[in-house]
């Protein structure tokens, strides 16, 4: 992302989720979430793609807190919440041991 600003190339939603789905197969939940709260700063328009790359990335981190957080977020937004971001989030739930969270989101 560094190199596509110096470049003079316009950031934009694609580039950022990129960039937040290399962090989550990364492992690198902490980076995830900085990138994601920078973009959400930004003039740039978080999508469905962007919210599901960080949640995963809390999944994987099992950091369930922060990936129910960013669902809240995201129902509270204008972007819908479908099946495969609550299925991130149950996971996210169940890697932090917290199976009667996990249950209560299946019943959403």
């Amino acid at each position: 992302l560094v190199e596509m600003a110096s470049a003079r190339v316009e950031l934009d939603t694609i580039s950022y989720s990129a960039a937040l789905s290399a962090c989550e197969k990364g492992g690198e939940w902490r980076a995830a979430l900085r990138l994601f709260f920078e973009v959400a700063s930004a003039s740039v328009e978080l999508d469905t793609i962007s919210y599901l790359a960080a949640v995963s990335a809390c999944g994987n981190g099992a950091q369930w807190v922060a990936a129910l957080g960013l669902l809240v977020e995201m129902a509270s937004g204008s972007i819908e919440v479908d099946t495969i971001m609550y299925n991130a989030a149950v996971s996210a739930c169940e890697k932090g041991g917290q199976w009667p969270v996990a249950f209560e989101l299946l019943f959403e």
